[in-house]
């Protein structure tokens, strides 16, 4: 597999801090998985939540977050190194403000399902 380009820049930052920042992508990748594993439980675990157009978006949104994230999650990690590397303030991103809404909104449409299916 080809190296980075970004490796090739700067000294190689206290391996402590690399390995913090791969701590933090297996997390988001965690994270990626549970959204992904969460669609698809409440596609085929609970068709009853709603009807069938309805749940299938919602968990369609909650995949497409889950990719995303799966996706963004390793750039964000390189962006990371990358900044330690050349000794750099470390980037912002807005991609857990985005997360955090469609979370929350995932999360207070499924509860007002589940209260309206009672």
């Amino acid at each position: 597999m080809r190296e980075p380009t970004w490796r090739k820049t700067g000294t190689t930052p206290d391996y402590r801090f690399s390995l913090a920042n791969e701590r933090t992508f297996l997390a988001w990748i965690r994270t990626s998985l549970a959204l992904i594993a969460g669609a698809l439980a409440i596609d085929q675990l609970a068709p009853e939540i709603a009807p069938a157009p309805i749940r299938i978006i919602l968990c369609v949104i909650l995949a497409f977050l889950g990719a995303g994230l799966a996706a963004l999650s390793y750039q964000r990690w390189g962006l990371m190194e990358a900044a330690m590397r050349n000794n750099r303030e470390l980037p912002f991103s807005g991609l857990m403000l985005v997360m955090t809404i469609g979370v929350a909104a995932a999360a207070l449409v499924f509860a007002a399902l589940i209260l309206l299916a009672r």
